[in-house]
């Protein structure tokens, strides 16, 4: 009988020097969320990357919306997977943030109101989909990293994965076609492209679809088996809330040990960037991509 080889873990992770800053829907604390405007925002303010999450319309389109349904961040209502992408793009996904101006002046004067706003944003736009975001990305003039988050549960169970990484491969991001050899063949690491989810069922589809894309557990509890920092074979990266790190600061040394890097969510206040920095993150996702990049650049350098 063969001698069965023993499993070899990871090399334990260092802390970054410096996190890498992720703008969480974009920059949506200042702009809509989802929109092409707070992405615009996030990348001219240096966003190291960008997050969205993706859900599928009925004609099986991925469209960038967080809700199941469209109701708080629309003038409309109804379930996203319900409506199709024409319907969709009808409605306006860009104005339920902010108030209108004093003035209707100000709205085509040169003036704050309008800074990082793309001036036809104004007048309403639809759903944004998956594919003008990819574009936005591919056109930044630099490196920008996306994270997208595919949500679950959903009617359409694993066509969501499916039909991501057929998206993510007519942009030529997608990499090596899978399945791989083995689930512990190792990601790329300089992918541009990373997928998330709460769902192990669906990063691990992305792992048997597209073997080189990384992937990341995003974590809202911490269940008996990932305290002590394991993740599902295959995935590399721990996604958990910054409430868990709160509970248990010690999660993101036993995760590195693991040689898992650990992506946490979703961190605005100074307090809290100063919390994650000492505690050696090497991913903060935030709805204020500028504050946190010119907070962390006085604090590292």
């Amino acid at each position: 009988m063969a001698a069965v080889r023993p499993r070899t873990r990871p090399a334990a992770l260092a802390a970054p020097a410096r996190p890498m800053i992720v703008a969480h829907r974009g920059a949506s604390s200042t702009v809509a969320e989802h929109t092409l405007a707070a992405y615009e925002v996030a990348i001219d303010g240096g966003a190291d990357a960008l997050e969205c999450d993706v859900r599928m319309t009925r004609d099986g389109h991925l469209v960038c919306v967080h809700d199941r349904t469209v109701n708080r961040t629309s003038d409309s209502r109804g379930v996203v997977s319900d409506l199709d992408l024409s319907a969709l793009d009808q409605m306006d996904f860009s104005s339920w943030h902010g108030t209108l101006p004093d003035s209707a002046d100000q709205l085509v004067a040169d003036n704050p109101y309008l800074a990082g706003v793309s001036p036809d944003r104004l007048e309403g736009g639809g759903v944004l989909t998956l594919e003008l975001l990819l574009g936005l990305v591919r056109d930044a003039g630099r490196d920008v990293r996306l994270l997208i988050e595919t949500k679950h549960p959903t009617r359409y169970a694993g066509l969501v994965e499916r039909t991501l990484v057929d998206v993510l491969a007519r942009f030529g991001l997608a990499g090596r076609p899978g399945p791989p050899a083995s689930l512990r063949q190792p990601a790329d690491p300089d992918s541009p492209v990373v997928v998330m989810s709460f769902a192990p069922t669906a990063v691990r589809r992305v792992k048997l679809l597209a073997p080189d894309v990384p992937t990341v557990l995003l974590l809202d509890r911490f269940l008996p088996l990932r305290r002590d920092g394991l993740l599902p074979t295959g995935v590399t990266i721990a996604g958990p809330g910054l409430h868990l790190l709160r509970e248990d600061p010690g999660y993101v040394e036993r995760a590195h040990a693991r040689g898992h890097p650990v992506y946490v969510w979703t961190v605005d206040r100074p307090a809290d960037v100063d919390f994650v920095l000492d505690l050696g993150v090497d991913t903060v996702i935030t709805d204020r991509p500028v504050e946190v990049a010119a907070h962390i650049a006085r604090s590292v350098g």
